[in-house]
This record gives C-alpha cells, structure tokens and sequence, in this order.
C-alpha cells in the first residue's frame, strides 16, 4: 500500500525513535513541548543529524503565499517531520460494549 522506505528514512526512523525515548526517559511527561523539542534537537545534534526547529510553512491559496503561523515542530535531515505533543494527562479510552 505504501512505498518501502530508502535506507536514509529507515535509519532515521530509527535514529529518532531512539532520541525521543532517552528524552522521555530522562524527562518523564508533564513538561512543555517546546522543553520536549529542545532535548530531542540536542539528542540528534549528539547523534549528528541535521534538523531545523519551527519550520514555518506557507500556505498557497488562490495564487497567493499566506504565512499564518503554520509552523512545523522539527524538520529532520529535509526528509522527517517531527510534530511533538505534550499532554498534562492521559485518558483512558472508553470501551462500549453492547
């Protein structure tokens, strides 16, 4: 259904995958994301791969380019979108049985 993925996102995937979870790890939940993001940039500078924090993105409407604050969290090596989440709590999922 999906194209297999090159050596570079595999070995990306991975490499990310990896510094997130010594972030999460090290840090633990409650922070903000902009913390988050920062301890990942600097687990990847560690690891050598480059990234760009708070990419803006422009949106193209009717011919005309709006920068309206659309901003990417983490854009890894120009291929990988790091988009961060952080959340003061987690739900439990509802389950309905009928």
């Amino acid at each position: 259904m999906y194209p297999q993925l090159s050596e570079r996102e595999e070995f990306l995937g991975k490499e990310i995958v990896d510094a997130a979870y010594k972030v999460h790890k090290e840090l633990g939940p409650g922070l903000l994301e902009k913390i988050y993001e920062a301890c990942l940039c600097y687990e990847l500078e560690k690891k050598g791969i480059a990234y760009k924090r708070q990419v803006e993105i422009p949106v193209l409407y009717d011919g005309i380019k709006f920068n309206e604050g659309l901003v990417m969290d983490v854009l890894v090596d120009e291929l990988v979108i790091c988009e961060l989440k952080a959340v003061e709590a987690i739900n439990p999922k509802k389950i309905f049985r009928g």
